[in-house]
């Protein structure tokens, strides 16, 4: 296909996404202006930032006048499972040039990730595959920045509009990225060790149930995994 036909293809495909995408940022604009952020505050967040967690806690964290220096550590502690994001997703990048990837990288979100590497895992990176990484950032992004905008204004007319459920729509959307992608044993495994220990370490503070969760599903993942390649490797033998 040609860059254009894949960029459009990563647009189209970004669009499930965004029905997830679109009521979260909506949530986040209300917060934010409730929060006494000014418009384009609340936009300069969405679009130098581009992280709904991070953004979410920064919001909750400045509502209570928490410094600076919490506020970073707590985002970049939050923000950690991007690192396991990129090491995925390098083995089909790492041949493109910084213009390419720096880009890429700063729209590497949870639902970028999710398309991106279902793609590239069943056609590969091939001559343009960034072309199509490209078309899903930019919708994404796109998507968040215009919803935040929508956030805000319905925000400062209806400031109880956080409490209507939206926020259910992105519990649904990352169902939908992590549940397709359990192939095995061990992925299964992983995801329901790491769902457990986020549940128990919930009220650990700055969010560090998140990360315990994660090196919980990391370790359970890599060592079943380990067991069963031997196995796998003595019947084909």
């Amino acid at each position: 296909m040609t860059r254009s036909q894949l960029f459009v293809y990563g647009l189209r495909d970004s669009v499930p996404m965004i029905v997830g995408v679109a009521p979260f940022g909506i949530i986040y604009g209300t917060l934010a202006s409730v929060a006494g952020l000014s418009l384009w505050q609340a936009l300069g967040m969405s679009m130098l930032v581009y992280a709904g967690s991070a953004q979410f806690i920064a919001i909750s964290l400045l509502s209570a006048g928490t410094g600076a220096a919490v506020i970073l550590f707590t985002t970049l502690i939050v923000n950690l499972r991007h690192v396991l994001y990129s090491a995925s997703l390098q083995p089909f990048i790492a041949h493109l040039p910084q213009t390419w990837r720096i880009p890429l990288a700063f729209g590497l979100t949870d639902e970028t990730f999710a398309v991106v590497q279902r793609r590239y895992l069943a056609h590969g990176a091939g001559n343009h595959g960034q072309w199509y990484h490209a078309g899903v950032a930019l919708a994404l992004y796109l998507c968040w920045i215009s919803s935040s905008l929508l956030g805000v204004l319905f925000g400062q007319a209806m400031p109880s509009l956080a409490d209507w459920g939206l926020d259910f729509a992105m519990l649904a959307t990352f169902i939908g990225i992590v549940v397709p992608l359990l192939r095995n044993f061990p992925q299964v495994a992983a995801a329901l060790v790491a769902g457990a220990v986020a549940v128990v370490c919930h009220g650990l503070p700055y969010k560090l149930g998140l990360l315990a969760a994660a090196m919980a599903g990391i370790v359970v993942g890599v060592v079943l995994e380990r067991r069963t390649q031997p196995a796998v490797a003595g019947e084909g033998v």
